[in-house]
């Protein structure tokens, strides 16, 4: 705390605007924060409204069509509201303008500027910071005293980016509860993440530069100089900011992407520093119990300490039981791929469409990341009941047993090429090490209620497109969805990239009525060997070239059952041909539904 030889110096005409709430206007602070946290708060309400809309008419659509030929699902096929195709047309799927969205602006091959918004994402965000902006500066712009006026825009800036620190560390969390109840993509949750920070650094340095205006008018630079060294509230306050200054800077898309598992772990330390110094210059303010926000900052440390204690649960129960700890099996593919396939110690139920964050002892332990699963296989223990039985397996038997998941990780820098790298070692053969699997997550955009499902992928997004392939099957097989017709499109450059789901694929082709409903198109953009282009099947087709996305979506338009859903995962490129070509067919009537599978970071 100051010492009474600095307080002698102090103007006491300008001193009490730069410590507690004097001049600080702070029912009108509790009152913008109430209104921030109702408005966030309503327009989850209403997506929750809407999800749970669109869940019933989703398993209504499944119930009556799943026992329903092609040809009789006529009704789900045009939309029941004619402007909904619009909507999705000019709003829901439409990027910020023209086609870009996902595919990445670069300033040079190695340096990249991120992608764009979306025209919804854009307007959510503008809405945001024009209350924010409209929040931070309904003061009493006719003060004269702007030691006054410098107060209570302190005291509005800092309640304001405290304010928004709790949904940014909501939206950051891995475990966020509104990722399922919303059927919003935790991708979706990142970008807002990243501009919601942007805010509270800005809210922040203004915070801190209406103190310094009065500190400095009240006692000069060197009583600045002091307060840091000896307040542990302006100390606090002080490290609170460079730390989030640092971490802005940090976050900026070409640092980012550049140094990006640097990034990672620098931000972990920096959020830890920002939320401990926040909390610190809360406790420590001359007001008795603390600054009003210090409760929030109690629940910003539990929401961060419950998404850390959800990720280490679910890496002990996946990862661990009587059986023993989950192994992986590691093998160099061509085209510079990696096959993983981790042994969970446990039956795990992991729905098509999913992802997990995988960590090996041998290859940085420290480092996890996502990627799509691609393959499950349940592996059943066989009790003795079951074998006095002619070795019919049974449910129980299936669920007491083992779960293999599978991924494909393209090697490009940092883990993923050291992990290609170690399995390259071993010249041809699988490697075996300890490994860990955080998830699944994600897994909430399925298709069993569509007649008609259009999957596009290219190199290594063929993970998230192949999960869904042999439940659909089943489904289809057993009655149980509405599914008719799937179109699988795959880019991939080399033909040698085939080699990378073979067995799972080989095991796919072999099940029963497969042809009946699965379509496959593989399109080598750069072949080595014109004689390898060669078409096995007519379900099964391999064409020389970059498809013609339109071309084909127009196509599956015309031969479409029931509702449509068309899928991408892969390049930026890639997803933003194929919402252009979505939203070109919603000029009709017809349902298609677009979903684009991304991992921006």
């Amino acid at each position: 705390m100051a010492t009474a030889t600095e307080n002698a110096g102090s103007n006491p005409t300008i001193s009490p605007y730069h410590n507690g709430l004097t001049g600080v206007n702070q029912p009108v602070n509790m009152l913008f924060k109430d209104m921030l946290w109702w408005t966030l708060g309503i327009l989850a309400l209403v997506m929750l409204t809407i999800r749970l809309l669109a869940i019933a008419w989703t398993w209504l659509r499944q119930v009556s069509a799943m026992s329903s030929p092609a040809d009789k699902q006529g009704y789900w096929k045009s939309s029941q509201w004619s402007w909904m195709p619009s909507l999705k047309n000019h709003l829901i799927y439409a990027p910020l303008w023209n086609k870009r969205h996902n595919r990445e602006i670069r300033l040079s091959s190695a340096i990249s500027i991120g992608t764009l918004p979306s025209r919804f994402h854009t307007i959510l965000l503008g809405l945001y910071f024009a209350s924010n902006f409209v929040y931070m500066f309904v003061l009493n712009w006719n003060n004269a005293n702007k030691y006054s006026f410098c107060a209570e825009l302190r005291g509005r800036s800092g309640t304001l980016a405290a304010v928004n620190m709790v949904p940014l560390i909501i939206m950051a969390g891995r475990n966020n509860p509104l990722i399922a109840m919303l059927c919003v993509s935790f991708d979706t949750y990142n970008l807002l993440h990243r501009w919601m920070g942007r805010m509270v650094v800005f809210e922040t340095v203004i915070h801190t530069i209406s103190w310094a205006i009065v500190q400095v008018a009240d006692g000069g630079w060197e009583s600045v100089g002091f307060k840091i060294n000896h307040d542990s509230f302006i100390a606090s306050g002080t490290c609170g900011t460079i730390a989030l200054c640092i971490l802005v800077v940090l976050s900026l898309s070409p640092l980012r992407h550049a140094f990006y598992e640097t990034f990672l772990n620098l931000h972990i330390i920096l959020a830890l520093i920002i939320f401990i110094c926040t909390w610190v210059h809360c406790a420590t303010a001359e007001i008795p119990g603390g600054l009003p926000q210090l409760p929030w900052m109690v629940a910003i440390f539990l929401l961060w300490f419950a998404d850390r204690f959800a990720r280490m649960l679910r890496l002990v129960y996946y990862n661990w039981s009587k059986n023993g700890f989950t192994e992986a099996t590691v093998s160099a593919l061509p085209c510079e791929a990696t096959r993983v396939t981790l042994f969970l110690p446990r039956h795990a139920e992991i729905r098509p469409g999913t992802h997990a964050y995988l960590r090996f002892r041998d290859v940085k332990p420290w480092e996890n990341h996502p990627f799509s699963v691609a393959y499950v296989a349940h592996y059943p223990r066989v009790s003795p009941n079951s074998l006095e039985k002619d070795d019919i397996i049974t449910r129980e038997d299936i669920e007491r047993g083992t779960t293999a998941v599978s991924f494909i990780i393209g090697a490009h820098t940092g883990f993923t090429r050291a992990l290609f790298d170690k399995a390259s070692l071993a010249d041809g053969q699988e490697v075996t090490m300890k490994a860990a699997m955080e998830g699944p997550y994600a897994g909430h955009h399925q298709l069993d209620s569509y007649g008609h499902a259009v999957l596009f992928c290219g190199s290594t997004g063929i993970t998230h497109q192949l999960s869904y392939l042999k439940p659909i099957i089943d489904g289809y097989n057993e009655g149980t969805i509405a599914t008719r017709r799937i179109t699988l499109v795959w880019v991939i450059r080399e033909f040698e990239a085939l080699e990378w789901i073979r067995p799972w694929m080989n095991e796919i082709l072999r099940m029963d009525n497969r042809r009946d409903i699965l379509n496959m198109q593989v399109f080598v953009t750069r072949p080595k060997n014109p004689n390898q282009i060669q078409s096995p099947s007519s379900t099964v087709k391999v064409f020389s070239g970059r498809p013609n996305i339109m071309t084909i979506i127009k196509k599956e338009v015309e031969q479409q059952i029931g509702a449509m859903a068309v899928t991408v995962c892969g390049p930026g490129a890639l997803a933003d041909d194929v919402r252009e070509a979505v939203r070109e067919v919603q000029n009709g009537r017809s349902v298609v539904d677009f979903v684009e599978e991304s991992f921006t970071w």
